[in-house]
């Protein structure tokens, strides 16, 4: 790990952030986010929207950390469903066997969900099916997150109780199977296809902010100059979630099962927050502390980062030029360029033989 591809001299931070979507890359500046996404005509596809105004208690230490926790949940989800409807409104070849009778069941089930969703709209207004989904998404992430890395750590670790009776052993024995239980999560899905392309996508995300950052053009051909790793990145976040967890934790002694669960589910809006604190803090500045504090996260990114090539790059960088425009920009919506601008819709042509003519 070299430090100084990572800790950049002389750089200059940002506040952009990014995600890696399916098939792209979403970037999120001041004002606005762009999600960009390589559709299977090997065209890039923009879609931007304005961000609403901050309030105040996105100044106030911790709390802010909290706010945005929650709301990157959201906005990650919200924007990995609509990488997916980008994706899916390309023009794909049709599928000769759809009207096979195998498919007939398939077809059914769509017919339902069809019914189900026009349903919704009526009733509830044309965003209800898309809010529906999202708010279901979420609740799933949270019980799987809360159930597999906070609950099931300490209840496992509740039949250590047997024969060690010390509170401090207890509580990092806990912290460690939760961090342990956490890579070996993020090993598993790194095995997929799928996810290792997204992976890569991430990389390029890390590469497009760091050539941003270090005043350099951006180029594919500058960007795979950089590293793929970042110390503001969102999986450095998680493991800072992972380790101030576990120093919390072990203030609290080893009580029942039943309070241990309630105490952890009650501190996990705070650890977020001094979590989000420490991550701010890591990407200002380059001392030895914050590179000895990052090293656990950064260990971690090379599991989630691959080197991406110049077409993912290419992703990366018009995402990113679709945020570093002026606030007055409108936003847009449909196939653009390398810089992040629409492409023109060639206007229909039509051929006219004499007899045609003549008819």
């Amino acid at each position: 790990m070299d430090f100084k591809k990572i800790f950049i001299k002389d750089a200059c931070p940002t506040k952009i952030g990014g995600q890696a979507v399916l098939e792209g890359i979403m970037m999120k500046g001041e004002d606005r986010t762009a999600v960009v996404v390589r559709r299977p005509d090997d065209s890039m596809y923009i879609h931007t929207e304005k961000l609403k105004p901050r309030g105040k208690a996105y100044r106030i230490p911790v709390l802010r950390g909290v706010i945005i926790f929650v709301d990157s949940l959201v906005t990650g989800i919200r924007t990995l469903m609509l990488s997916a409807e980008l994706l899916e409104s390309a023009d794909y070849p049709e599928d000769e066997d759809a009207e096979s009778p195998e498919n007939a069941d398939g077809a059914a089930e769509a017919e339902e969900d069809g019914r189900f969703t026009r349903w919704l709209t009526k009733h509830f207004g044309e965003k209800a099916p898309l809010t529906l989904a999202l708010v279901s998404a979420v609740i799933i992430s949270l019980a799987f997150t809360i159930g597999v890395f906070i609950i099931a750590p300490t209840w496992v670790v509740d039949l250590f109780g047997l024969w060690i009776k010390n509170d401090i052993v207890l509580n990092l024995i806990e912290g460690i199977f939760r961090i342990a239980l956490f890579v070996l999560y993020i090993l598993l899905v790194s095995r997929m296809k799928d996810i290792r392309t997204v992976f890569k996508f991430h990389g390029a995300e890390h590469q497009c902010i760091h050539c941003f950052e270090g005043g350099k053009e951006l180029t594919p051909e500058n960007c795979e100059q950089y590293d793929t790793l970042h110390p503001r990145c969102g999986t450095s976040f998680l493991m800072f979630v992972m380790v101030i967890a576990l120093l919390l934790f072990s203030l609290l002694g080893w009580p029942n099962l039943i309070v241990r669960i309630a105490s952890r589910l009650l501190l996990v809006p705070v650890i977020a927050g001094l979590s989000y604190e420490l991550l701010r803090w890591a990407g200002s500045t380059d001392n030895l502390l914050v590179k000895i504090l990052s090293v656990p996260g950064l260990l971690l990114q090379k599991i989630t980062t691959l080197r991406p090539d110049r077409k993912q790059l290419a992703v990366a960088i018009a995402a990113m030029k679709g945020v570093l425009v002026p606030a007055d920009t409108p936003v847009i919506d449909g196939v653009c360029d390398e810089n992040g601008q629409l492409i023109p819709e060639e206007p229909e042509t039509h051929e006219y033989s004499l007899e045609t003519l003549l008819a």
